[in-house]
């Protein structure tokens, strides 16, 4: 049989070299669209339940939230361990599934699951379901900085303008800003004002809820056309909140300025971030299971460099605190001197024993051909 290999093979040198140029060109061409990944998914396919639960202590976030969830969980399909984390005011549940099932299956059945459980948590409380990742998924650790603006100017651009483009981007799960401050409307009520204007705390309460809001009044039909009813309420100014009426005595009405102070303000921390040891917000980027690493980190960066021109404040995010593909390419590049190194060491042996560089040169240039076109 090998005989007859060989001499079909000589007969034929314009058809064998012709098949081998095209098994060569196309393990080259796969060569190059071969995701290579040092970190692999080394967790289960799991499903993360967060629960936020604002003024709850961990042990009523635990009886009150984790507990039924958990409940409810479990007897799943597929379900091997359930894992919960339970803090101030947040639950934390890991749904974890067997390997080989699907993720998007998973999260079907356990999105099922919350929708009958959802009567059975304090008032307010929604859970949900985190994004599809992995336990290896942070591949970039970005620090957006200013030396001009504020830190909560900063937490706004990286919140609506740096998260948005960099979600937008296939293959990323989950961008999450760290740090700065998160602007909120502060409103310090007055007693002695309230007291002598006669406004009480329930009056402000309501007043303040319906702050800000749209409604709808349907429509009006006026010469053969409707019209619609709306009442645009939505705003975000400072003077629009305090010149909200909280209430009417003596048919005069009440300012909220009159019985409190409003101001902006930030929102209670727990945690903060910096870079070169001053304030700043760090970008922590997460990716989806099986992506390349690499392009997908390449593509991340071309997008925040698009970005940057045109941040306000003089506000960049140009500064990587960790890149997961530096690891990668690192070993990429270690691999690649090792076979250099080892193709000189094999040259040598080969000439050693068999004293012809033509047949050393065609056992070279046999070696990668067959890795090739295999």
């Amino acid at each position: 049989m090998f005989s007859v290999l060989v001499t079909q093979s000589l007969r034929n040198r314009l058809l064998v070299l012709a098949l081998a140029c095209v098994l060569v060109l196309y393990g080259a061409f796969s060569l190059t669209r071969l995701p290579v990944d040092v970190f692999p998914d080394l967790n289960k396919p799991t499903v993360t339940i967060m629960t936020e639960a604002e003024g709850y202590a961990p042990q009523e976030v635990e009886q009150l939230v984790t507990y039924p969830i958990e409940t409810r969980m479990n007897g799943l399909p597929g379900v091997t361990r359930l894992r919960s984390v339970s803090g101030v005011g947040l639950s934390i549940t890991y749904v974890e599934f067997d390997w080989g099932t699907d993720i998007y299956r998973n999260r079907q059945q356990v999105a099922e699951r919350l929708s009958l459980v959802q009567d059975q948590l304090p008032r307010g409380v929604t859970p949900v379901m985190g994004p599809i990742s992995s336990i290896m998924g942070q591949i970039l650790l970005v620090a957006v900085t200013s030396e001009t603006a504020s830190p909560m100017q900063v937490r706004e651009v990286a919140d609506f303008t740096i998260r948005p483009r960099l979600l937008t981007i296939p293959g990323v799960a989950q961008v999450i800003p760290i740090g700065g401050e998160v602007r909120q409307f502060r409103v310090s009520p007055n007693p002695a004002a309230m007291r002598s204007l006669e406004v009480t705390n329930a009056q402000l309460e309501t007043a303040l809820a319906q702050f800000g809001t749209n409604a709808g009044g349907g429509f009006t039909d006026q010469h053969s056309r409707e019209y619609l009813i709306r009442n645009i309420g939505r705003t975000m100014s400072l003077d629009d909140l305090r010149n909200l009426v909280v209430a009417t005595v003596a048919n005069t009405p009440v300012h909220l300025r009159q019985v409190a102070e409003v101001s902006f303000a930030a929102r209670v921390k727990r945690g903060d971030a910096g870079y070169m040891a001053k304030p700043s917000v760090i970008v922590s980027v997460e990716k989806q299971p099986d992506v390349d690493t690499v392009r997908l980190t390449r593509s991340i960066e071309t997008a925040l460099k698009e970005l940057n021109p045109n941040l306000p404040g003089g506000i960049k995010a140009d500064q990587v605190l960790f890149r997961q593909a530096d690891f990668i390419e690192t070993s990429i590049r270690n691999v690649e001197r090792v076979l250099v190194e080892a193709v000189l060491v094999v040259a040598v042996v080969l000439f050693a024993f068999l004293l012809n560089v033509r047949t050393t040169a065609i056992s070279l240039f046999a070696i990668p051909v067959s890795v090739l076109t295999t």
